[in-house]
Parts: C-alpha cells; structure tokens; sequence
C-alpha cells in the first residue's frame, strides 16, 4: 500500500471500536433479553465480547501470512481463482448490506425521534453522500474522523451511564444465575451478532504502518465497545426491569428520554444518545461501503472510486427493501448469521491451508 494509505495501530484500534458501536448499543437489551429471559444478559455480552477476541486474533494471524495485501488478495492463492473470486463477491455483498443495514436504521430512528415528516430521500441522499465524499480520500481520512468521533463518543457514554444511575433499581438485575447457564448461552446467540466488526481486520492490517500490532488492536477494540455494551444493559435492564424492555422497540432511547432534572436548561436527553449514535452509524456505514467498494475492485481489477459511485444507488434501493422495522431488524439477524459463517468458519478452514499444502509438498 502506498505510504498515504497507511494508518497506526490507534487508529486500527478505533476503526473496530467505532465499527461495532452501531445500532446494537439501541436494540442490544431488548434482543439480548427477549433470548435469554433473565438479566443475566451481561454475562453473555462478556462471553461473547471474549469470543469475538479470539476470533479477531485468528484473522489478524490469517492476514499476517500474506503482508500487505487484503483478504480480497490473498484468499485465490489458497483456494485458487474461482473460488476465491466466490469468497470475495460473497465477502463484499455482505459488507455492502450493512451499510444499506445501517443506512435503513439511521433513517428509522431520525424519522422517528429527529426529523419527522422529512422527506426519506432526503435524509437518506445527505447522510450518503456526506459518506462518499469522505471515502474519496482513501482509508485515511475515514481512520482521521474516526478519532475525533470516537472521544466524543465514550464521553457522552460515560456522561449517560452516569445519568442512568440515578434511576437504576438493582433488585432488577437479581438473583445472579437464578436460572442457571442455560439462558446466558441462549443470550449467546443474539449479543455475539452484536459483536460484528473484527472482519474487517481481513483487510485493515494491510494498510496499517506496523501490522504485527494488529492483535493489539484487535483486543483494546473489542474490548472497549464490551465494556460499553455491559453498562449500557445493566443499566437499561435494572431500570426498566425484563418485562419492560422486552415491550420496547428502542429500550435505550426509552430510558434516557424518562430522565428529568428539574432546572436545567437542557431537557431532551435522549438527544445526547441520539447524536452520538447517528455519528457511530455514520463511521459503521462508511466503512462497510468502503470494504464492500474495495472488495469488488480488487477482486475485479476496476478503479475503486468509479465502484463507490455505482454501489451508490445500489445501497439506497436496499436500503428501502425492508418493509418496516421488523423486516430491517431480520436483515440484520441474517447478517449477523452469515458473519458467523464468512468470518469464523471461513478464515478457521483458510488458515490451515497453507500448512496443509505445505505439508504435501
């Protein structure tokens, strides 16, 4: 990669942060909770934030067999042309589905709670078109907005956690394990979907200045977006209890818009959650948009930027194909389901067969 195109291990950090904080920090307790039936969902949010480590670590040695170039690259020299132009098409489909995915969300929740009665064009041609001129510059000035989003971000989320316990009732997080294992692994299933991001380690540590510290990056990434997701569900689940955070579509909104602080002059403040999960959105959508545009470049040796312009009015008609928030939220289950397969299996069966080759010859 051109010395332009590089970025630190800070910044590969916060690209996987940013990209997991997405629409899961809204729905997270809801589905987490509707699985498990318990509060014990915050242990599952550990298992599988450990889970989704282990997996980083095994991309991230994956792509360090084969420096400087992206999984899109690499994966015909092990499984040869055909079906490695296969993985690639499936990889950026999948990639190019959630940012349609997140495009959908954004404009649910801004039609919802921001900009009633905007038109939905509108609101959809700003926010992606803001996100293309962005991705002109390359991966580095989507790594640079990434680190100003991401401060902005743990602030206001510590500010709210804070906030939120004022009104936390801890008897709704008891009794620990009342249930035994059994529900914590049913959580499993729904909270390690909400884990999505270290796929995209497939290709970041090619662009990354010093990629032996990709593990690094890979452990302090997911690990501060698991810390964030446990005290967002604490508090959620012990002030709105199980049953009501199982009713509600958007748990996390309903609980900040609740709060009252008689007084002060700032009174919406579901606003603040509001604001820094449209910018999460935001870097979640670019990035993908970019991986996906990526992805059919290198595989078909197009330019990259005419592939952005095109993948542009192909995301915008997905983004519209769910009929309602039901249907967006099966899209994102599905996601989740094949990220499963494209980025655990997958990577687990490529990895050893460089060894397995080498053995026979």
């Amino acid at each position: 990669m051109p010395p332009e195109e590089r970025i630190t291990t800070i910044q590969a950090t916060v690209l996987i942060s940013n990209y997991m904080l997405g629409v899961s920090i809204l729905t997270l307790p809801r589905t987490s909770v509707e699985a498990a039936q318990t509060p014990d969902v915050w242990i599952s949010l550990i298992l599988s934030g450990l889970i989704t480590v282990m997996v980083g670590i095994l991309i991230v040695k994956l792509s360090h067999r084969f420096p400087g170039q992206t999984y899109y690259q690499y994966n015909r020299l092990l499984v040869g042309k055909w079906l490695g132009i296969a993985l690639s098409f499936f990889t950026a489909l999948y990639f190019i589905l959630m940012a349609s995915f997140q495009v959908r969300a954004m404009l649910d929740v801004t039609r919802l709670f921001l900009l009633e009665g905007t038109p939905n064009w509108a609101i959809t041609f700003a926010f992606m078109w803001v996100g293309v001129y962005l991705m002109m510059g390359g991966i580095n000035p989507l790594a640079r907005l990434f680190e100003v989003i991401f401060p902005i971000t743990t602030v206001i989320l510590i500010l709210i956690a804070f906030m939120g316990l004022s009104v936390f009732e801890p008897d709704n997080m008891r009794p620990v394990l009342g249930h035994g294992l059994m529900p914590v692994l049913r959580g499993l299933k729904t909270t390690i979907l909400a884990y999505t991001s270290v796929e995209i380690m497939l290709v970041i540590p090619a662009f990354m200045k010093h990629p032996e510290k990709a593990v690094k990056a890979v452990l302090i990434g997911v690990l501060i977006p698991t810390f964030f997701y446990v005290v967002t569900c604490v508090i959620v689940i012990g002030t709105l209890s199980v049953d009501g955070v199982i009713t509600r579509t958007w748990p996390t909104i309903s609980l900040f818009r609740s709060f009252e602080f008689r007084g002060i002059f700032f009174e919406r403040f579901e606003t603040l959650l509001l604001v820094i999960w449209l910018m999460q959105i935001f870097t979640t959508f670019t990035l993908s948009y970019y991986l996906g545009a990526l992805g059919i470049a290198q595989s078909w040796k197009v330019n990259h930027r005419a592939v952005i312009f095109v993948l542009l009015a192909i995301i915008y008609v997905i983004s519209f194909a769910p009929a309602d928030t039901n249907e967006l939220f099966k899209l994102g289950e599905m996601l989740g389901l094949s990220s499963l397969v494209l980025f655990i299996l997958v990577p687990a069966v490529l990895y050893v067969l460089p060894s397995r080759k080498g053995a026979r010859s």
